[in-house]
């Protein structure tokens, strides 16, 4: 039984995944269906958490619109996810970012990555 499910969960896994951390800033590409129309609608956040691994990966994406915070949690290898584009690569010493969802403003940024 362990068996099918593993040639299954790996027939559902996408040939290439993006390389992001967490406390990266992303674009991510999502399909949204209204209807019979099909289009793609742009998320543009911090990765606060990744989690999960295979194809039940995950990770969580939170911005702030309008002063309000808004998280968005995507699977990974989800055909609903079109792509994910690294915009800047943060600097964290944190597994999850929780610590980010009582800040507001300045205190809320991460600091860049400089390689």
């Amino acid at each position: 039984m362990n068996d099918i499910i593993k040639n299954i969960e790996a027939a559902q896994l996408k040939a290439e995944v993006p390389q992001f951390s967490v406390g990266d800033t992303v674009k991510v590409y999502g399909k949204i269906k209204e209807g019979n129309r099909e289009r793609i609608q742009v998320f543009e956040g911090i990765v606060i958490k990744k989690q999960g691994g295979s194809v039940r990966a995950t990770f969580t994406v939170r911005k702030n619109s309008n002063g309000i915070g808004v998280e968005k949690t995507w699977p990974l290898h989800s055909p609903s996810v079109e792509k994910v584009e690294v915009i800047r690569h943060g600097k964290v010493r944190r597994a999850k970012l929780n610590y980010l969802r009582g800040r507001v403003g300045k205190s809320a940024k991460v600091k860049e990555l400089v390689k």
